[in-house]
């Protein structure tokens, strides 16, 4: 029994280290937020805008753990998710640009005749990730 736990906890911790890792390698490439302050012309406020990321990602993971939930009245839950599918927007926008460095990549690392097959995995990965969390709410 204390086996599984340990390999549940491993299990647990290395995925938790990938998807971070995914989001911050994401956020990277995208240049996220050097382009909030470039839009906003607040680069004095860059250090701002990486703690709400980072404190944003912890606050929402605690109440993912805990089941939080926050009932809002209506006003502000348009307000936020405005705010958040101007963000999703902005990620989509900079997801375009990464695919137009993606075969100029696959080309210098010799696998030009495999980015059909790349383009095609993240395709796929995207509709099974989307079908899994409409159907099983995972």
């Amino acid at each position: 029994m204390m086996l599984l736990y340990l390999f549940v906890i491993v299990t647990g911790l290395g995925w938790g280290l990938a998807v971070g890792s995914g989001l911050v390698a994401f956020l990277s490439v995208l240049d996220i937020i050097p382009r909030l302050t470039q839009l906003s012309s607040s680069q004095s406020s860059i250090r701002s805008y990486e703690w709400a990321i980072v404190l944003g990602a912890l606050w929402f993971t605690w109440c993912d753990y805990f089941a939080i939930s926050v009932q809002l009245p209506a006003v502000v839950s348009s307000v936020v998710g405005t705010i958040a599918g101007i963000f999703v927007g902005m990620l989509a926008a900079g997801l375009t640009e990464v695919l137009n460095v993606f075969p100029i990549l696959t080309k210098r690392l010799g696998l030009h005749d495999y980015m059909r097959n790349f383009l095609m995995a993240m395709v796929l990965g995207k509709i099974v990730g989307s079908l899994l969390q409409w159907t099983f709410s995972i």
